[in-house]
């Protein structure tokens, strides 16, 4: 997790300016305090730091720590309940498990025009393994399978989106992405209603994108922009970062992935598999072919081979059923 809060820091720092007052952050789920007070000691952008702590044993860490950081404070109890400083400019809500029961409050804590940070870890649910409690706890059919995890943070974002609306505000998410056992969302939050939902649901029948599964409907998941292109153009390693590699690997991706925000992704192996070719065209091969008939392409931080496209599927499956013909395979062999 270091690696998570070093990308914490990097996000606050893009998002708030150096000049003006000093900001109010809130992390709802304290522990031992070490995402919020890194975010209070490293971003310089938090003057208060408020942390919340339900576990006795781990508010007794968390006070000495936060002793040594002045502007931090905690409140021990639930994080249902709102501490006094509130509206704060940043809220973060990482449990473990799921944050369903805590997103409404999260949302009603910020101030307009702040963030809102949301992870989930009950990636059994989201992801397709548990479709019933997906039902039950977000109200979504889950996509199943190697598209599963993606789903996840599409179906954590509709459902942010949902409780945003029912308190008459509106999301727009500022950086998302899936990594190992969990999916983490940045999003501003904005009072009234910004413009159309752009969550919905994905009808196998009539989706043109990656192929999702047969057992829809899907959904509702948010099927809008994951990314804020501008913000994540400005992210940068930390000075203080734990992972600084790691970190700038996961970034020179986000960076590129952002030309094509769509809706999940390929991978040259599973679409071989699924058209019956005899082995998978290589990734560069399908995004030469995608660029020479006009179409962009761009991996993704999901899965090291995955690539997303503006392309429709169709144009994908043809491109790849060409690169894996035989006399295709004999000319790049001759060329090689």
């Amino acid at each position: 997790m270091a690696a998570d809060r070093d990308l914490a820091v990097a996000l606050v720092r893009a998002f708030f300016p150096v000049e003006g007052p000093a900001r109010t952050g809130w992390e709802m789920m304290g522990a031992t305090g070490v995402r919020g007070l890194r975010l209070l000691a490293e971003s310089g952008r938090f003057g208060r730091f408020v942390f919340s702590e339900a576990n006795p044993e781990a508010c007794r860490v968390l006070r000495g720590n936060a002793s040594r950081y002045p502007g931090a404070s905690f409140v021990e109890g639930d994080a249902r309940n709102v501490p006094p400083l509130a509206p704060f400019d940043y809220v973060d809500l990482d449990p473990y498990g799921t944050p369903q029961p805590f997103v409404r409050t999260a949302l009603g804590a910020v101030r307009g025009g702040g963030v809102v940070a949301v992870t989930a870890t009950d990636m059994m649910v989201l992801a397709g393994a548990q479709p019933g409690a997906c039902r039950e706890r977000y109200g979504a059919n889950p996509v199943r399978g190697r598209l599963g995890p993606e789903g996840a943070l599409r179906i954590l974002l509709a459902y942010v989106s949902r409780e945003a609306e029912s308190l008459h505000r509106s999301v727009r998410p500022l950086l998302s992405y899936v990594r190992e056992h969990y999916v983490r969302c940045y999003a501003e939050v904005t009072d009234g209603r910004t413009g159309p939902d752009p969550a919905g649901m994905i009808d196998p029948r009539e989706w043109t994108g990656p192929p999702v599964g047969e057992h829809g409907p899907y959904g509702p998941l948010w099927l809008g922009p994951l990314f804020d292109a501008p913000l994540v153009g400005l992210l940068d390693v930390p000075a203080g970062a734990a992972r600084p590699v790691e970190v700038a690997r996961l970034l020179r991706r986000l960076k590129e992935e952002v030309s094509v925000d769509r809706p999940f992704y390929y991978e040259a192996n599973v679409l071989a598999k699924a058209l019956g070719l005899v082995a998978p065209p290589s990734l560069s091969a399908i995004r030469d072919g995608l660029r020479r008939l006009d179409y962009t392409s761009a991996r993704t931080h999901a899965r090291p081979e995955g690539f997303r496209t503006d392309a429709p599927r169709r144009v994908v499956e043809e491109l790849a059923r060409r690169l894996a013909a035989p006399d295709h395979s004999q000319n790049a062999r001759v060329r090689a």
